[in-house]
């Protein structure tokens, strides 16, 4: 099964995509194991488990409303340097849609060969050498969705999705690396929407957060990075999920939120809050992203420091490709990347106050429940 990165005794641990193992089924399995492992009945075998297509979706009970695939083929040669190509693709859209659902993947023959796509959506004024300024404040290009290996889909909360224009294109940001052997890859993309003339209250945005690129691993160590993005709103944060590469080991997010009495005077009046949302065992086979159970989704006021930190493994190990040598940032699946993708949407004020109170006033109600 794939793994569940949470670390269980750091931060939130409530996650709509949960699939851990509970305490008692990992006692279970301890059990069997300390005994010897012996085998049941081979009557009350189940029947053995079938796993999914990788054609299927995962979205839209197996059915998206649109998928947009790229225009064209492209064959990753047997060998070669890694390469990033994009490609345009009309959504063929003719009104304005609201998206609630959305997976990303590359066709069953080539998850071997693709270390990224990251999906624009290009305005329908705009063309593929549109500018990235203002990127998803305007401009012409906005975030869609992102896939590396391992990823799931990402559902939106309800009330919360992302808007695609009509005429709007789609823009397919490839990464590729040669494996030995000429592979052809088509990814596509897969929607599902709000119903017709649904308008969701907020919109999703995903962005890097703590972005690092002075990175230095010398060859036989482990090293930490840390990385620093101040919220401008007050923002609900739902879902997370790292970007390390190879030699990524761990990342912890923290929430640095600065707190004023009014009265600020030599050394009083200020003080800091800091809340450790999670820490997350990373795995660059399994680029998961960790969807939060809403009641639980973090809640952070304008000019939170948002703080990730971020471990690297550069000793002998399965993982690492050459402990040999220093490693530095870098695209390359050799190199190294340091941030955290995010989900979040932001609140005003009024907003932001009414949700925190409901907590408070759920989190009395359970304390009552349980005295």
């Amino acid at each position: 099964m794939p793994p569940w990165g949470i670390d269980r005794n750091v931060g939130i641990q409530q996650f709509k995509n949960d699939i851990s193992l509970t305490d008692d089924e990992i006692a279970k399995i301890v059990k069997w194991v300390d005994d010897g492992a012996p085998r049941g009945n081979p009557a009350d075998m189940p029947p053995p488990r079938r796993f999914d297509d990788p054609r299927l979706w995962h979205i839209g009970n197996g059915k998206p409303d649109l998928i947009i695939s790229m225009p064209k083929p492209y064959k990753v040669p047997a060998v070669g340097a890694d390469i990033t190509l994009e490609f345009l693709a009309e959504t063929g859209l003719t009104e304005d849609r609201w998206i609630k659902e959305i997976e990303t993947k590359p066709d069953p023959k080539s998850f071997t060969v693709v270390h990224h796509a990251s999906l624009d959506i290009v305005e329908p004024w705009a063309g593929l050498d549109a500018s990235r300024d203002k990127y998803g404040m305007g401009g012409a290009r906005s975030f869609l969705s992102e896939y590396a290996l391992g990823k799931n889909a990402d559902i939106f909360p309800e009330g919360s999705g992302r808007l695609l224009k009509a005429g709007s294109k789609i823009n397919f940001n490839m990464h590729y690396y040669s494996i030995g052997e000429e592979v052809e890859n088509v990814t596509s993309v897969g929607i599902v929407f709000y119903p017709k003339g649904q308008e969701p209250k907020y919109p999703v945005i995903t962005q890097h957060m703590g972005d690092t690129s002075d990175l230095d691993v010398p060859a036989g160590s482990v090293s930490r990075v840390d990385g620093y993005i101040t919220l401008s709103q007050n923002a609900q944060i739902i879902m997370l999920q790292p970007h390390m590469h190879s030699r990524g080991k761990r990342q912890c997010t923290e929430a640095i939120i600065p707190q004023t009495t009014g009265e600020v005077s030599r050394g009083n009046g200020s003080v800091t809050k800091r809340i450790t949302l999670n820490c997350i065992n990373y795995d660059m086979a399994w680029n998961m992203s960790y969807a939060y159970a809403d009641d639980v989704a973090p809640l952070l006021p304008k000019g939170t420091i948002v703080h990730v930190t971020s471990w690297y493994d550069n000793t002998v190990s399965k993982f690492n490709p050459d402990s040999k040598n220093w490693v530095g940032s870098g695209p390359r699946s050799v190199d190294i990347m340091s941030f955290q993708w995010q989900s979040f949407f932001y609140l005003t004020d009024e907003e932001y106050q009414r949700k925190l109170k409901e907590r408070e006033a759920k989190a009395r109600a359970t304390d009552n429940q349980q005295q």
